[in-house]
């Protein structure tokens, strides 16, 4: 059963979301505001399949909640919002969002951007799994598992390792990886892409040396004999 969190401050937005996904036979969680909606996310072991978020809410803003969301979960975000100005869409779109919904919404219409969103995340996720003595790959569910138990990575990580491994044994340049796994919008320098797969070599903690350094070019996921 997809699951679905609602954040939205108005009680009674949230019940009408709520009784439309429950009919679409969503498994539902509410919160009120960004910060609930982040502790939810933290705390929630199974994972949401989509959030459906206010913007203007108090305590912390839906951008702003957004933005911290997508730091720990790949979750798809649609924003609602009473503004329909570009810049306002341009703005959730830079922190983040993966749909815009303009209020006041049709609620079946909101169900049907649900479903795209979901499946959309479903079908860009590679249907393999990689194996290599304790450690697994899993490419669909977005999941790496080391001996046995789940490993707590950063979205960022999970995105430069699956794209390492999905071009095993192939060197990639700080340039290429930046460019692939960072985007055209990425504004830095190599010296990120150093300091990520420090970060993931840790993550992986006895199988960190299949991420091998190629001096003066970047990096390459080992081959797994």
């Amino acid at each position: 059963m997809p699951r679905l969190l609602i954040v939205d401050d108005e009680d009674k937005i949230r019940e009408v979301v709520k009784e439309y996904a429950m009919f679409e036979g969503y498994e539902v969680a509410e919160a009120a505001d960004g910060m609930a909606a982040i502790e939810a996310v933290k705390n929630d072991k199974d994972g949401f399949d989509c959030i459906v978020m206010d913007i203007m809410m108090p305590r912390l803003d839906g951008y702003s909640a957004c933005k911290e969301i997508k730091k720990i979960s790949s979750v798809p975000v649609i924003m609602l919002s009473a503004r329909g100005e570009e810049y306002d869409k341009l703005f959730g779109f830079e922190v983040g969002i993966d749909d815009y919904v303009v209020k006041p919404f049709s609620p079946k219409e909101l169900m049907a951007r649900v479903k795209v969103a979901i499946k959309r995340r479903s079908s860009a996720e590679p249907k393999d799994v990689i194996t290599y003595k304790g450690l697994e790959i899993n490419f669909a569910a977005r999941e790496v598992t080391i001996d046995g138990k789940k490993a707590q990575m950063t979205p960022k990580e999970y995105d430069i390792l699956f794209y390492l491994a999905r071009n095993m044994n192939i060197a990639m340049s700080r340039e290429k990886l930046l460019e692939e796994v960072w985007g055209y919008d990425f504004y830095g320098d190599d010296r990120t892409v150093d300091t990520h797969i420090k970060m993931l070599r840790n993550s992986l903690g006895p199988y960190r040396d299949l991420i091998v350094t190629l001096r003066g070019m970047g990096y390459k996921f080992d081959n797994i004999k």
